[in-house]
């Protein structure tokens, strides 16, 4: 559990840095721009790779990983349905479109979608620790670019129609990927029997 648990309080230490506009000036001022964007980069590299090890010693070691919730198995169909949306948000995160526009935040939304499916399919303590940390991160941090008014990686770009198509048939794209091989190669667990 030691790995799962520092993996997630650096990523979440690392991007609560932007949530407080004082504190980001403040190693703005240290750093350059350049350096910052390295250093908050190689920080949440280094915080996955500790979640991804982390969870996967948890899964792997039963005594570490009780069961706190036993879901039921309709879950899953809700789960699938759910995880195409989200896919199509984190896209529309990176493509000027009307979807972003309307989402304003594509990527917590998508994020809290993605944590809360996973949730519902997952009643281990490592998945409750994992995916229930990140919802609460992703709800959190909207609240904080809502009243920061921080627009996001693309900052006020907006689209039209191809930029929903293109988010649309990206996100779907990255969803039967990751039904049809991605999940079982980058999860170990298939989706599909």
């Amino acid at each position: 559990m030691g790995y799962l648990l520092l993996g997630l309080i650096l990523f979440f230490a690392t991007h609560a840095l932007p949530m407080v506009p004082a504190w980001r000036e403040r190693v703005r001022l240290l750093l350059s721009a350049n350096v910052y964007r390295l250093a908050f980069s190689l920080l949440s590299a280094v915080a996955l790779i500790l979640i991804v090890v982390g969870y996967g010693q948890m899964r792997w070691h039963a005594r570490l990983d009780p069961q706190i919730w036993t879901p039921p198995a309709g879950l899953r169909h809700l789960t699938m349905l759910l995880m195409l949306p989200a896919m199509v948000l984190l896209v529309a995160a990176y493509v000027p479109s009307r979807i972003r526009d309307a989402a304003q935040h594509p990527m917590l939304a998508g994020v809290a979608l993605w944590a809360l499916a996973h949730l519902l399919v997952n009643g281990d303590l490592a998945s409750v620790i994992l995916f229930g940390g990140f919802l609460v991160w992703a709800l959190v941090d909207r609240v904080s670019v809502g009243r920061r008014r921080a627009l996001g990686p693309l900052d006020a770009r907006t689209g039209g129609a191809s930029g929903d198509i293109t988010a649309a048939l990206g996100g779907l794209a990255v969803y039967l990927l990751m039904i049809f091989w991605g999940h079982n190669w980058l999860i170990g667990v298939p989706l599909l029997p």
